[in-house]
């Protein structure tokens, strides 16, 4: 092997690891853990150690899939918008053959190893996601309807239903709140986001609400909807759920929100859109961090 063919390869398995995008995956994958571990009294013993390992590797296979496969039928938008020129699909350095037959593997590498090793409910829930995000959303509402992302949400929300269903092979109501509280939070995430990217969608051709409806619009619903995320926050100490140490921080961390909303929605400015996008992040994170330690700190306080 010569040495310039040696050097090529870590840039191409870099190429294609791009594809799955990482960071978005990672808050996938986090959120399903916290799935896993709410699932189960107290810390996995024994044999729920391999099941959660499985289920983690292979809800992230999927995931990974899904991500790549967007990458591929987005990939002439994904060349007009700067937020994505650089992936390989979009530059051209991975042909659609590739992008294809990498996001067909991925797949069907988690869903054996989510049937094989977790259970069937989880493989099939997990095959779903990735239609409900790879074909529902991209292909059929991201380029029809500004709502795009409020009824394909419904398919990013779902990692702690199948964290759940990972170690406990069946569902309840508590994985279903974690998914409404995910549901809710993803329209004012992503429409912060596509407040200071508007003019890149609408070069693209994409019905964002930014583009169909206009800025102040979009600035409007964003603060109604960290207003409808709040409520939904505080359901899991309401039905019993979790306990103080979470509704604090579901407090804290909503308020937080919501004011970043309102002041996005009362002055414009790319910062505070930027801001606001970027603590969105952070809020499911931590909000989700809190659920995981009342779960296992409340007890011994309780």
């Amino acid at each position: 092997m010569s040495s310039a063919t040696s050097a090529a390869l870590p840039s191409r398995w870099w190429q294609f690891y791009q594809l799955t995008k990482p960071k978005v995956v990672q808050l996938i994958v986090f959120c399903a853990v916290i799935g896993m571990a709410l699932a189960i009294p107290g810390l996995p013993h024994g044999a729920e150690w391999g099941t959660l390992v499985a289920a983690t590797v292979g809800i992230w296979l999927v995931a990974g899939a899904a991500a790549a496969f967007n990458c591929l039928i987005e990939q002439h938008i994904d060349a007009k918008m700067k937020r994505t020129a650089w992936r390989p699909t979009a530059r051209g350095e991975l042909s659609r053959n590739q992008t294809l037959a990498f996001s067909g593997l991925l797949c069907a590498l988690g869903s054996a190893l989510l049937y094989v090793l977790v259970n069937p409910l989880t493989m099939w829930l997990t095959f779903a996601t990735f239609v409900g995000y790879a074909i529902i959303y991209t292909v059929v509402l991201k380029p029809l309807t500004p709502q795009n992302i409020v009824i394909g949400g419904a398919s990013g929300a779902m990692p702690p239903v199948l964290g759940w269903a990972a170690m406990r092979g069946d569902l309840g109501p508590e994985p279903w709140l974690m998914c409404l509280i995910i549901f809710l939070w993803t329209p004012p995430h992503f429409w912060a986001l596509a407040l200071y990217r508007s003019e890149d969608y609408r070069k693209a051709g994409l019905p964002m609400l930014p583009v169909t409806h206009g800025n102040e619009f979009t600035r409007l619903q964003i603060f109604l909807y960290t207003w409808v995320l709040f409520a939904a926050t505080l359901l899991p100490f309401l039905s019993g759920m979790s306990g103080w140490i979470y509704l604090a921080a579901a407090v804290v961390l909503g308020l937080k929100f919501c004011h970043h909303a309102w002041l996005l929605w009362r002055e414009y400015s790319e910062a505070l859109a930027r801001k606001t996008f970027m603590f969105s992040i952070l809020h499911l994170s931590l909000l989700f961090g809190a659920l995981l330690l009342d779960h296992y700190v409340s007890p011994w306080i309780g």
